[in-house]
């Protein structure tokens, strides 16, 4: 059994429910989970369908993009995921799909209006979306770049990783993440949900604006922070 066997599982059990959320069609999408004591990141391997997929099929490589261990090379998308371990030291897991919705809203390159409480629920911000990558970029290491894009959105002084755990990135699709896998895959099920509301409400209403800060406020901190009193707690 392998030595990462806990790791794997995790990783497996949360891309296993991108096919049941209908988060991504054939091969599409991906989720990784780090353990930064030993320095490795399980992910999914690149190109293998879901109901193929095996939990000894997970690929293990280290924060460099090394393999460690695996027979299968690890997602195209690897690079971005170790660069956004890399630059946000307290998340655990991260999820990239190709969720209709938010990927319909990336490739509008706009992002995601705070239109209602259960946008509110989860972030007191819009939903961000990247630039478009440029062609220096693109002609570099993409994936590579693809991270980069996201981090430009999450430098100092500007958005805070911990609290928004979503991305569009331009053109492509959302990234999610969060202290482990299975948050991570929670979140991208979240924004799914989220850009479909708002896509709905602005047909609706194209008028519509954005949610009152106060409510905002409200529902963004009955679960978030000190005060805190929605759920069971710890």
């Amino acid at each position: 059994m392998s030595k990462y066997q806990y790791l794997k599982e995790q990783v497996y059990e949360a891309n296993m429910e991108i096919p049941r959320e209908e988060l991504a069609i054939v091969t599409f999408g991906n989720v990784s989970g780090v353990d930064r004591a030993a320095g490795v990141v399980a992910i999914k391997p690149s190109g293998v369908p879901y109901h193929r997929l095996k939990v000894e099929d997970i690929v293990i490589v280290d924060l460099d993009n090394v393999l460690v261990e695996g027979n299968m090379r690890p997602s195209s998308d690897t690079k971005t995921h170790t660069l956004l371990y890399k630059n946000f030291s307290s998340i655990g897991g991260v999820c990239h799909t190709h969720s209709t919705y938010a990927v319909a809203w990336a490739q509008a390159i706009r992002p995601i209006p705070n239109l209602g409480t259960t946008h509110a629920d989860h972030l007191t911000a819009s939903i961000p979306v990247t630039e478009i990558m440029s062609d220096e970029r693109i002609q570099r290491d993409y994936e590579l770049e693809t991270g980069n894009q996201i981090l430009d959105l999450f430098g100092e002084g500007k958005l805070s990783y911990e609290e928004v755990e979503m991305v569009l990135v331009a053109c492509h699709g959302p990234f999610t993440w969060g202290k482990d896998p299975a948050k991570a895959i929670y979140n991208s099920i979240v924004l799914e949900e989220i850009a479909k509301m708002a896509y709905l409400t602005l047909q609706i209403n194209p008028a519509a604006v954005a949610i009152k800060q106060s409510l905002c406020d409200k529902h963004y901190f009955r679960k978030h922070g000190k005060d805190a009193y929605y759920g069971q707690g710890c």
